[in-house]
């Protein structure tokens, strides 16, 4: 079990460290989280507070499925704890990431009276598994309540496969995937269609003026 515990913590770390290296954790905000067991339901998640540019051996704290800390320590769990016990109680999820960024905020704004947003026609939607062509990928937009276990329960109605994606109106984009690895891919997949988003956005208000 040791070793199991150990590997999903290099795991979790490789990934933040790959998301710090792109700036993706402003003013110590965003969140990770790795499913270490399924029963009773375990995970590792970010410690509140600390600067996720660094490394440390208090980076990560064990939880239980109800977001208390699963072994005795003075860390204190993420504030979104709870949108990764909605990821891991409704779906086989492995892991679960959420970050804020300037596009994924953008968008979310952008969009947020329409409730979602839909990319057709992009290479990069392969990613999600999408094969066909002309395939689209909608990604849901909700509001940011306050209250967490209200936006937790608001989060938990578009969480129903595996792997996805949910926007939070201007507090950034949860995702989520059977290992570190899809989750990832996803995350980077939807920065990515964000970005490409904007800048197309962007050119054609300078092409019309």
């Amino acid at each position: 079990m040791r070793t199991i515990m150990e590997q999903r913590w290099r795991e979790l770390a490789e990934v933040k460290r790959e998301l710090a290296g792109r700036d993706w954790f402003p003013a110590t905000s965003g969140n990770l989280a790795i499913k270490t067991g399924s029963e009773p339901l375990t995970f590792y998640v970010t410690a509140s507070g600390k600067d996720k540019r660094k490394e440390s051996s208090e980076d990560f704290l064990l939880v239980d499925g109800s977001g208390q800390p699963a072994e005795e320590t003075t860390l204190k769990p993420s504030a979104e704890t709870l949108l990764h016990i909605e990821v891991y109680t409704r779906t086989n999820a492995g892991c679960s990431l959420h970050v804020h960024t300037v596009d994924n905020n953008v968008i979310s704004e952008l969009y947020a009276h329409e409730g979602s947003i839909t990319f057709t026609g992009q290479e990069i939607i392969k990613a999600f598994g999408l094969w066909e062509e002309d395939a689209s990928f909608t990604i849901p937009i909700i509001p940011n309540h306050a209250d967490i276990p209200q936006l937790a329960r608001v989060f938990g109605q578009h969480v129903h496969e595996d792997a996805g994606a949910v926007l939070i109106r201007n507090h950034g984009i949860t995702v989520w995937g059977r290992d570190a690895f899809e989750a990832k891919k996803y995350l980077e997949a939807c920065e990515f269609l964000f970005s490409y988003h904007l800048k197309l956005k962007q050119f054609s208000a300078i092409t019309i003026n």
